[in-house]
């Protein structure tokens, strides 16, 4: 790094903050990277299992997660990269059935016919949809109700909203909707077949290539070391406050949420600060379950059941085969949200109870071991016209860039997307 160059510290070491970092690298800069965990990965951080490493936060990918799959081969760990045929399932009414293609679709007991061809057409035509921006200030359960009608919203959207929305049901944006909707039918072998896929190793194999190549090429990732302010003095950045004290840095990028930043950054514009304030973000307690005996051959089951307050879990093992069986239970829901404040063992006791009365088989000597992780700001909720609502990614404070994972709306957060945007937002800030 010459005289000239900028000393630039990034914010955070998920993975938006390492793909920061790693394009700096390769554009001859050498970042600082603080992250106040004790490792990197944010959300897709990995922790010992009862010897098994994985992530907290159930991840998989699709194969039109075109930056992911790029930087894998930067990284030269596309080997690593396995793709599986993957099978969905409904819990409806008591029963275990097959979903997530037209057979089981017409084979759905719980819809009349009509109904099966109205979600059948909408999930077909939002597939093949390219362009979201007509969508932006649509509000999203009325754009489905007017296409599947009803009976078909009640069955198969409602529980999904109302049990990790809640309150915020009624004001999300269709577009943000639809892109999930595309990702997922665009994943296909063809219309029968689903084609998903896992690292060997899981994302630390991810984390620890990207670290590793950020430190060889000279950038620096402070693990345990929270930013407690960035300082700003005249309109430019000035450095970082840690319980270290005062680094020195002419730029920063933070890529922590965005709740976080009138605490970090407190002297930043009123206008800017009143907009990271009004976001509003879904919390999520997600329970982690290895069992000596699967619970289904599903790796998604959607459920519809008044006795369960989740929308469905993640059969991880039908994806990426271990030793054991892995299955993730979320429980979304905003972070007001008085069960957000209920006790570990409240949802461990929750999820023992669901999955027994799924698989009747299964028996407390199946449970080998269960925990739960916690994650204050999981994710955006994003109101139509969303982006419009947010600051400007550079702000007007020279030498500052501020993101988290809201700002790929439409996009729902994931490694691919926080890849692709991080190294954006590292090239713009060095142009």
């Amino acid at each position: 790094m010459s005289k000239k160059d900028p000393c630039i510290a990034v914010l955070g070491a998920g993975p938006m903050g390492l793909a920061v970092a790693y394009q700096l690298t390769l554009d001859g800069y050498k970042p600082v990277v603080f992250e106040g965990d004790d490792r990197v990965g944010g959300m897709t951080a990995c922790f010992d299992f009862n010897g098994l490493d994985i992530e907290r936060f159930y991840h998989f990918h699709c194969t039109s997660d075109h930056d992911f799959l790029q930087i894998l081969d930067e990284l030269h760990i596309s080997e690593k990269m396995c793709w599986v045929q993957t099978k969905m399932g409904y819990w409806f009414r008591d029963e275990l059935q097959p979903w997530g293609n037209p057979i089981a679709l017409l084979k759905f007991r719980g819809l009349g016919l009509v109904a099966k061809v109205r979600y059948g057409l909408h999930a077909f035509l939002a597939t093949k949809r390219k362009d979201w921006h007509s969508l932006d200030t649509v509000e999203a359960t009325g754009w489905i109700k007017r296409w599947v009608g009803k009976e078909a919203y009640n069955v198969l959207w409602r529980k999904l909203f109302e049990l990790k929305f809640y309150e915020h049901t009624p004001n999300l944006s269709a577009a943000w909707i639809w892109s999930r909707i595309r990702r997922i039918g665009r994943s296909r072998y063809d219309l029968l077949r689903e084609k998903l896929g896992y690292l060997d190793g899981g994302s630390n194999t991810l984390l620890q290539a990207m670290k590793a190549a950020i430190e060889e090429r000279g950038g620096e990732i402070r693990l345990g070391t929270p930013v407690r302010e960035v300082i700003i003095e005249d309109g430019s950045i000035v450095g970082v406050k840690t319980d270290s004290g005062i680094d020195l840095f002419d730029k920063v990028i933070s890529t922590v949420p965005l709740p976080y930043i009138p605490l970090l950054i407190p002297d930043l514009p009123a206008e800017a600060l009143t907009k990271y304030k009004a976001v509003k973000n879904i919390a999520v307690v997600c329970v982690i379950v290895k069992l000596h005996k699967a619970v289904s051959e599903n790796f998604w089951l959607n459920i519809n059941d008044p006795e369960m307050d989740i929308p469905g879990l993640v059969e991880y093992t039908n994806l990426r085969p271990l030793e054991e069986h892995i299955v993730y239970v979320p429980f979304y829901m905003p972070g007001t949200h008085p069960k957000f404040r209920d006790s570990d063992q409240v949802f461990l006791e929750k999820v023992k109870r669901y999955l027994k009365k799924i698989n009747p088989e299964i028996t407390d000597e199946d449970f080998i071991d269960i925990r739960a992780s916690r994650y204050r700001y999981a994710q955006p909720i994003c109101e139509p016209g969303f982006l419009n609502t947010l600051p400007p990614v550079a702000l007007p404070i020279n030498g500052l860039w501020v993101a988290d994972t809201s700002y790929y709306y439409p996009e729902d957060r994931g490694i691919s997307e926080s890849i692709g945007f991080g190294r954006m937002m590292a090239r713009d800030a060095v142009a």
